[in-house]
């Protein structure tokens, strides 16, 4: 299997005594995985150590195999890379931008650049300073894209954007890896998002990766026991990741609600969504026995 993106026992440690703790991923080629966690989890600190812009403590980073650190300019000639506020000068119009951006990379199309201004309806005439928020990250989309990059690494683009324009933005992004090529890394707080485009969800929690599923496996198999405090106390330590007491009912996360419904008939279990999930985990009491 081809990775986009292998990370091995990565490692950042801060002197605010956070620490990025021997982080493990890996997205097959083709694939979007979508990044959560609480602000503060280490979510932009593995992004900023992919992309080289702060030093590692340890571990090692391949994009498409080869190490960022030994191939820095080629694997960086290949990625698109859109964060949640416009890293462009604010001053230059569209067409400045160009002058500017196509001298940096090797393969600009400035052919598709103009589609995807064209498509994004983006007034080449004003200064970058006078665009909304949306057209903003329509504009950084549409430099990402126009460079032939293969792997686009996303940090909270669709924040704060309307729901149609957030639609538009998600539509190119399943465009992108249509070809089965091109792999895309989101990170994002807006799950609705991951949970109509990614193929996989990575969680982390603390500096530490707590899981990376398939969507699948978690929309499909995990669930949220409801019970009362009778019920609550039968259930098998095994079946449990985490839980929460409420006012009126206990949760439990459970990672096989199938299971769960079979051998609990007396409770409710409801599917559980990527917020359900992460709420109870890092909210809840969890089962340190259990493994994900």
């Amino acid at each position: 299997m081809t990775f986009a993106l292998d990370i091995k026992n990565l490692s950042k440690k801060y002197d605010n005594n956070f620490c990025l703790d021997n982080l493990n991923l890996s997205l097959p080629q083709g694939h979007i995985m979508g990044l959560v966690g609480q602000n503060g989890a280490g979510k932009t600190t593995t992004i900023n150590l992919i992309l080289n812009e702060i030093t590692r403590d340890s571990g090692n980073i391949y994009i498409y195999g080869n190490d960022i650190l030994k191939y820095e300019v080629q694997v960086k000639n290949d990625i698109g890379i859109v964060f949640d506020e416009c890293c462009l000068p604010d001053l230059f119009t569209i067409v400045e931008i160009e002058k500017f951006i196509s001298k940096i990379y090797s393969h600009w199309n400035h052919k598709l650049y103009s589609q995807y201004i064209t498509l994004f309806k983006l007034p080449t005439n004003k200064a970058i300073k006078e665009f909304s928020k949306g057209m903003k990250v329509k504009l950084n989309l549409a430099v990402a894209l126009s460079h032939n990059a293969k792997f686009l690494i996303l940090d909270e683009p669709t924040s704060g954007l309307d729901p149609i324009v957030r639609d538009d933005v998600l539509d190119i992004l399943m465009d992108f890896v249509q070809d089965n090529s091109h792999s895309i890394l989101f990170s994002s707080h807006i799950t609705n998002d991951l949970s109509k485009i990614a193929d996989y969800i990575a969680f982390i929690h603390n500096g530490k990766l707590v899981f990376c599923k398939t969507k699948d496996e978690l929309i499909y198999n995990y669930g949220i026991i409801h019970c009362n405090t009778a019920l609550f106390n039968k259930l098998n330590s095994s079946d449990i990741i985490a839980y929460r007491k409420f006012a009126c009912e206990w949760q439990a996360l459970t990672s096989n609600r199938t299971l769960a419904q079979t051998k609990y008939p007396d409770s409710i279990v409801d599917a559980a969504s990527i917020d359900d999930i992460i709420l109870l985990y890092i909210k809840g009491e969890k089962n340190d026995r259990i493994n994900y």
